[in-house]
């Protein structure tokens, strides 16, 4: 049940896949770190740096999903093409 990560074969015709579900999620929780970095900064709160630091590393995590999502569909597009 659920994402096993297994690659999926393309279906000519098909329409690309979307964002990997993993990148997606890191995104939402950085955008809410960032969020909450704001929000403690505002209130003069030093915690704000934790959630600063949070942000940098899902961001990192939503930059790797991408990537790593990219380089399967090209190994997939190229499998098939040869």
């Amino acid at each position: 049940m659920g994402d096993t990560g297994r690659a999926r074969a393309a279906v000519p015709g098909q329409e690309p896949t979307p964002m990997p579900r993993l990148a997606l999620f890191a995104l939402v929780v950085c955008a809410l770190a960032v969020t909450a970095a704001v929000v403690s900064f505002v209130e003069g709160s030093f915690l704000g740096v934790v959630w600063i630091l949070i942000a940098g590393l899902s961001s990192n995590m939503a930059w790797y999903y991408v990537r790593r999502a990219k380089v399967e569909k090209a190994a997939a597009a190229a499998g098939t093409e040869a």
